[in-house]
């Protein structure tokens, strides 16, 4: 297990980070009805495992399973016994948690609530990061950045992060917290897999300007790139009845049959090959990856033993590249000419 720095701190956390969406009852209502399922037990071996491989992160919310998720985690990190200071938790705020016009978003309001509220449920007495969930249109982001630097003063939070947010959004956020001396997000949970590489386009260049680290979530796309089925199969997992992320399932048929090559050069999993694509981009600082069974979680701790070469690199790359866009095309054509004859561009 690798370790890398959260963002622009000195906080280092494990390139795999334990999600636990997974973790509470079956029977839930919404969303939930298709992902959750765990009990108490089988959350406690989970994180067991996974500390034992060397995972230090792990990632939940306060909408999964209405709160269970946040409260299973906290309950399987007692029980085991673990020393608060040798893991690190990040969890999340927007969601809806009540009927009340007021309790959703991420209104200073809300944030103060819910950060109580999560902390209860954890059994701990800080977060190390806290995220939004989503993306606000109603709320001032001073608003918000404010309330996040209140918490940080008074300890409950240590590092803030945000997710779901296109990159203009984020840079505004950033100089905000420059200009007013506020706490800056340090990293973005964002959608990638091989089969959809959006980010690359705008916001994986903003994090390396902003020195901001990415959290990977759906890094299988929903269970599309697991190689159990095919895109656009009526069966497969809770894609089912629940088709979620959007994949385009031309590019990832050609994702499917290149990654098919390179798990069989490997002896590996389609999944582990998924898996370990996406951890050999630069900019990814750790993938989130969740599991309902336990050989689904061995699999996908596997993946970080699989070393893939430049020809696998290089094969996976063209399967999954994205068609050229404006105005990228155009700034890629520009930007030779900013260089006099025989100059070396800097660094970035």
């Amino acid at each position: 297990m690798r370790y890398n720095p959260l963002g622009n701190t000195g906080l280092f956390v494990s390139e795999l980070c334990l999600g636990t969406m997974t973790f509470g009852p079956s029977g839930q209502e919404g969303l939930y009805k298709d992902i959750a399922g765990m009990d108490q037990a089988t959350a406690d071996e989970m994180v067991k495992r996974s500390l034992a491989a060397g995972v230090n992160f792990f990632d939940t919310a306060d909408v999964y399973t209405h709160g269970k998720s946040e409260q299973m985690l906290g309950q399987a990190l007692k029980n085991l016994g673990v020393k608060r200071k040798d893991v690190v938790i990040a969890t999340k705020v927007f969601n809806p948690s009540g009927s009340g016009p007021n309790d959703r978003g991420v209104s200073r309001g809300h944030i103060m609530d819910s950060v109580v509220a999560s902390l209860a449920r954890l059994q701990m007495e800080y977060i190390d990061l806290y995220q939004v969930h989503a993306n606000d249109p109603i709320t001032p982001l001073e608003e918000t950045l404010r309330a996040f630097d209140d918490l940080i003063s008074r300890g409950l939070v240590r590092y803030i992060g945000v997710s779901n947010w296109p990159a203009w959004r984020i840079a505004k956020a950033q100089g905000i917290a420059e200009r007013r001396g506020f706490a800056r997000f340090e990293t973005l949970q964002a959608y990638y897999s091989i089969a959809g590489r959006d980010l690359e386009r705008e916001i994986a260049p903003m994090l390396a300007e902003e020195r901001m680290g990415l959290m990977v979530w759906s890094p299988l796309a929903g269970g599309l790139l697991t190689g159990k089925f095919e895109p656009g199969s009526a069966s497969g997992g809770r894609r089912a009845t629940f088709d979620f992320p959007p994949v385009d399932g031309g590019r990832a048929s050609a994702c499917m049959a290149a990654m098919r090559l390179v798990a069989d050069k490997h002896n590996a999993s389609i999944a582990g090959v998924a898996l370990a694509y996406v951890l050999s981009k630069p900019f990814v600082t750790s993938v989130i990856t969740g599991a309902k069974r336990l050989e689904q979680l061995e699999q996908n701790l596997a993946a970080v033993d699989l070393k893939l070469d430049a020809e696998d690199l290089a094969a996976l790359d063209e399967a999954g590249k994205l068609a050229p866009e404006y105005p990228g095309w155009m700034l890629e054509h520009t930007a030779p000419t900013r260089l006099p004859p025989g100059a070396r561009s800097k660094p970035n």
